[in-house]
């Protein structure tokens, strides 16, 4: 008797044994994987129920003693949810609640649109720099800041003038002013702050470049009502969107080369073509509906050639601002890749897929930072002009 109970309490401790220690993470805590405990009294005898019952007690306990010293040795996870996230949408969130509305309106929760801004500005004044020296970082965060106020101010006029149609599409229906937690007096009251911070910022530059960006003015206020007008509102919104490009150029150097900042220009105004008629696709069929238009409703079918032909001269424009410039072989080896991005881009997104549209998008961020980690490469490669001087 003795002899068959040790067996079974044997038996027991090794069919425990590959659980002891066994820990999944689940919902950030340490947690022992529970097993189904079988009820071994039913097919016992009723002269060794007791002694079983006792022995499956005791092996149990010594098995909690255990475990319970392994969790003492285990750091405390904590769940993701509790911990402050550091995406933007996340930030926005955690702001108090009066403030939320206004930083959506501002879409401080999806900065795409903040660096499809800002990065033709670095273009143009890392192209601007000094050969054999790195851009001017204080200028690169002017412009910084300057890019995520004024884009923010974009943004509210343009829900200003849209907030009737933002009722009507299911993407653009929760937007502040759409939905009345902001109201228009409250928008235009926004607006005139964030167009008083821009021009705190744009006072910083010198007499030729503030002249030049305070003329891009009209262009951010009309831009909204091209899509009411013409087919071709992504065009409008390139040439607004990309002032960046020759106002960099004049901040660093004074004024504007137009031979190298001409073709920047063009080829950041075919760039948005290019992203912005995939994002336009997204809200085609409710486009049609309320009655405005886009080059996405204008291409339809034949878009995909006609995004070839935006990314042809984006790359052949970028070229002879490289020969123009005098630029070395690490820009040349970033409009490479920047090619294929764009080929890829086109070969692949399915426009009638809101979510792929969206994506490839985004993509054209990482697309843009590859050309300006190219630039600044290039610049530093460059010989300085001292050194060229004393050479001759």
């Amino acid at each position: 008797m003795l002899l068959n109970q040790v067996y079974q309490t044997q038996k027991l401790f090794t069919s425990w044994r590959p659980l002891i220690g066994s820990l999944n993470h689940v919902t950030g805590t340490w947690h022992l994987k529970q097993p189904t405990v079988l009820n071994r009294q039913q097919n016992v005898p009723p002269s060794r129920v007791s002694n079983t019952s006792i022995l499956q007690q005791s092996s149990l306990h010594t098995i909690n003693r255990y475990n319970k010293k392994i969790l003492r040795q285990q750091p405390v996870l904590h769940q993701p949810s509790c911990q402050l996230g550091l995406k933007p949408a996340s930030l926005v969130a955690a702001m108090p609640k009066p403030v939320q509305p206004y930083l959506q309106l501002m879409r401080a929760d999806k900065p795409i649109g903040t660096w499809l801004l800002y990065i033709p500005c670095t273009w143009s004044i890392c192209l601007a720099a000094q050969p054999g020296f790195f851009p001017d970082f204080y200028m690169l965060g002017l412009f910084g800041l300057g890019a995520w106020v004024m884009r923010g101010a974009g943004c509210t006029i343009n829900d200003l003038w849209d907030r009737d149609f933002d009722k009507a599409v299911e993407r653009t229906r929760t937007r502040p002013i759409a939905s009345g937690s902001v109201s228009p007096y409250q928008g235009l009251a926004f607006l005139a702050l964030q167009l008083s911070v821009g021009l705190g910022v744009l006072v910083q530059l010198n007499t030729y470049s503030i002249i030049l960006g305070a003329s891009s003015l009209g262009l951010v206020v009309t831009y909204p009502l091209m899509k009411r007008i013409t087919y071709w509102p992504q065009l409008f919104l390139g040439l607004t969107f990309n002032w960046g490009a020759m106002l960099g150029w004049s901040a660093v150097q004074g004024s504007c080369d137009w031979l190298a900042v001409l073709p920047l220009y063009v080829s950041c105004i075919a760039w948005t073509l290019f992203y912005d008629t995939i994002y336009a696709h997204q809200d085609k069929e409710d486009d049609v509906l309320i009655g405005v238009k886009s080059t996405a409703l204008l291409l339809g079918d034949n878009t995909k050639p006609w995004l070839a032909g935006f990314a042809s001269v984006m790359i052949g424009g970028l070229t002879l601002v490289g020969m123009e410039t005098g630029q070395t072989y690490p820009y040349y080896a970033a409009i490479l890749l920047a090619a294929a991005h764009l080929g890829t881009q086109t070969a692949t997104v399915d426009l009638n897929n809101t979510q792929d549209c969206w994506n490839k998008f985004q993509s054209n961020r990482r697309l843009g930072l590859i050309i300006l980690a190219g630039i600044i490469a290039s610049t530093l490669m460059k010989k300085p002009k001292e050194e060229k001087v004393k050479n001759q």
